[in-house]
């Protein structure tokens, strides 16, 4: 590993396992992890011999939401790019599974979202956290909160503060399951995929995208959320609240 590895990836059975690895910051998202995860889901698209992909994260965290000082910075195209990774992982046509080993949080919760499949480990905790860092959710979160949990669990999470801890993710549905071993469980729920045609697996993801709201694409409803809500996280991004909250955040 070198100290470019911010992404790393490995393939076994056919099962694609992508962890992203800045666990002495928590798994912070920067423009240049965006990048190297958007690189690594394409290359386990573009890999015949894979047929389900696992995104995980290094060490005590899942993903502990975008790199402060990259979004105090990000204008709406530094926004895009801080998205981008996670905006890959939505738009995979190979089934996703997401094991959250620990704290999925703001970005990192869309991380955790963008996946078709959730598993929770015993730590891991689903927090939005954009009202209380003074900024507007991004990254398509209403649509895809409300798509997981419904609309009355969304807001209360993106209105009202309310975070979900293992066992309450999957009371609601954000969460299939917890498991000790997440990434464990998920590779054992991958094997499913795997054993199956790929051409089958393909076939079969892209057919639900189309018929979970019929006469449109569920990647079509993703992206348009994330541009209604892009306008708006940047306005709140430069605002003087928002520079406070900062402030006081990297103090601590």
């Amino acid at each position: 590993m070198t100290g470019t590895d911010l992404v790393l990836y490995s393939c076994t059975d056919r099962v694609a396992l992508i962890t992203v690895n800045d666990p002495d910051r928590r798994n912070a998202v920067t423009d240049a992890m965006s990048a190297q995860l958007r690189a690594a889901v394409e290359r386990a698209q573009d890999d015949p011999g894979v047929h389900a992909v696992v995104v995980t994260g290094a060490g005590k965290a899942f993903c502990a939401g975008a790199d402060l000082s990259a979004l105090g910075a990000a204008a709406e195209e530094g926004l895009l790019r801080i998205y981008d990774g996670f905006m890959a992982v939505a738009n995979c046509t190979l089934p996703t599974v997401a094991a959250v080993n620990g704290a999925a949080v703001g970005a990192g919760l869309n991380l955790a979202l963008a996946a078709d499949v959730r598993i929770a480990g015993p730590h891991a905790l689903f927090d939005p956290r954009f009202q209380k860092l003074g900024i507007h959710p991004g990254g398509g979160a209403t649509w895809m909160l409300q798509r997981g949990v419904g609309p009355q669990v969304a807001r209360a999470a993106l209105l009202f503060g309310m975070r979900f801890d293992a066992e309450s993710a999957v009371a609601h549905g954000l969460a299939l399951s917890v498991a000790d071993d997440p990434v464990a469980a998920a590779l054992e729920l991958a094997a499913g995929p795997a054993a199956a045609p790929r051409e089958v697996v393909l076939a079969t993801k892209a057919t639900m995208r189309a018929t979970t709201a019929p006469g449109s694409v569920d990647t079509d409803l993703h992206h348009a959320a994330m541009r209604t809500e892009l306008g708006p996280q940047a306005t709140s991004i430069r605002s003087p609240e928002f520079a406070a909250r900062l402030a006081a955040a990297q103090k601590r």
